[in-house]
């Protein structure tokens, strides 16, 4: 465990000088930056974590009150100590409910009462709350080279590799510290030798639709974990939707925080600039029977194909998918037995509502949710056995978490099992 170097004003809000909070944000950080190698902390402006509390958490310690929440769950403080402003910028990440439709979920009254109260005690010390998986979706864009502290997996990914910021995946607790000092440990990705790639991908199979690119992602984490990979190939020209896909789904099945492609990613025009020069420790292909074996593991739950439900935004789903989403349904309806939610940024829900999204999905007896995710709040609609998804990262964690049977393929493929009630591979 390293020891590290701490500034001036470190050492003040390590004495105290700034309150109990702070002070144990600060010894929090020194902490997990010895542990992580850090030799020093730096400075960050741009946090985003997760701290609305629900009721796990109140029956855990008993009380409601968010300020003992964040103190014992964010703080690991078992005395209650009140919070000064953050003052980084901040903001909130998905949580455990949908503001407006929490009963769609089968949250009581009174637990959706104490989120709101938490919600609101986060908004009085300055948190934004985008309440999503996707900040830079809805305004919370780092730019280049901006050193942040954000948790989730698929932001994380997103924000190192298409933006070119620099974050490594924080906790509840670490996000916390940073959003009440300003300092995150410099370690990780904010160190240049630990962003090159240390793994090649080479494509041999067309990888052009969003869903290529879910099973192209899924199958490059299973094969490079938590190393950096570089991708190269013919074809390879992504939508932000799409590397957004990716990277959720590489984050899933490995743990890649970080990855290139020369050309469309920022920092590296060539392979050999993504590798520093260096070769690369192993190189994969991903061909013809790849795509199919990945598939194939995508779908390993699945043995029923009467679909209950039907999953679509995870991530969150942008704007243009949501649009999607009600053009596939327009004059339709979706089937009796099975229910069929998108989930997308609460901003962009709004959006949606002003452009006639939300009114032409639900017309077709879907709904169009956000704030959470089924996987994050761990709920499902009552009877569910089996779901189908767009999403890699979706497929991969609900039936594990849930217990349900899943199947994964293209959008246009879950909309048609939600219009019918059966999954079909056609």
């Amino acid at each position: 465990m390293a020891d590290l170097a701490l500034s001036p004003a470190d050492e003040r809000m390590l004495a105290g000088d700034e309150g109990p909070a702070v002070k144990a944000a600060l010894e929090l950080l020194v902490r997990y930056g010895g542990l992580m190698g850090a030799e020093r902390l730096i400075d960050t402006d741009n946090v985003c974590g997760a701290n609305i509390f629900g009721p796990r958490h109140a029956r855990v310690l008993g009380t409601t009150d968010p300020a003992a929440l964040f103190s014992r769950f964010s703080l690991d403080l078992d005395e209650k100590v009140d919070l000064p402003p953050f003052r980084a910028h901040s903001c909130q990440l998905i949580g455990p409910r949908d503001s407006a439709h929490w009963d769609l979920q089968g949250v009581a009254p009174t637990d959706a009462a104490a989120m709101d109260d938490s919600e609101a005690y986060l908004a009085e010390k300055g948190v934004d709350l985008l309440s999503t998986c996707t900040p830079y979706q809805v305004g919370n864009v780092p730019r280049f080279g901006e050193h942040c502290a954000w948790m989730e997996s698929s932001a994380v990914v997103y924000i190192n590799s298409v933006l070119g910021a620099r974050t490594n995946t924080e906790g509840r607790e670490s996000s916390a510290a940073s959003m009440l000092t300003g300092r995150t440990p410099f370690c990780g990705y904010h160190l240049d030798e630990h962003r090159r790639a240390t793994h090649l991908i080479e494509v041999r199979h067309p990888v052009v639709t969003t869903e290529d690119w879910n099973i192209f992602g899924y199958w490059t984490g299973d094969q490079v974990q938590d190393a950096v990979p570089v991708l190269t190939g013919p074809g390879l020209d992504p939508a932000p939707v799409q590397l957004k896909q990716f990277g959720a789904a590489a984050a899933s099945s490995g743990d890649v925080e970080m990855y290139h492609l020369p050309g469309v990613t920022p920092e590296a025009r060539t392979v050999e600039q993504a590798l520093g020069g260096r070769a690369p420790a192993a190189t994969s292909v991903f061909d013809a029977a790849a795509r199919a074996e990945t598939v194939a593991s995508l779908c390993r739950t699945a043995k029923d194909r009467e679909v209950d439900f039907v999953m679509i935004g995870c991530p969150h789903a942008s704007l243009a998918q949501v649009r999607e989403v009600a053009r596939l349904l327009d004059g339709k309806r979706v089937a009796g037995s099975t229910a069929l939610w998108v989930f997308t940024p609460r901003a962009l829900r709004t959006v949606a509502e002003r452009s006639g999204y939300v009114a032409t999905i639900e017309k077709a007896g879907g709904r169009v949710l956000s704030d959470t995710c089924p996987a994050i709040g761990q709920f499902l609609p009552p009877r569910t056995r089996v779901f189908a998804t767009d999403s890699a990262k979706q497929a991969h964690y609900l039936p594990a978490i849930t217990g349900v049977q899943g199947w994964f393929g293209s959008v246009e493929a879950c909309v048609a099992a939600a219009l019918s009630g059966r999954w079909s591979d056609a």
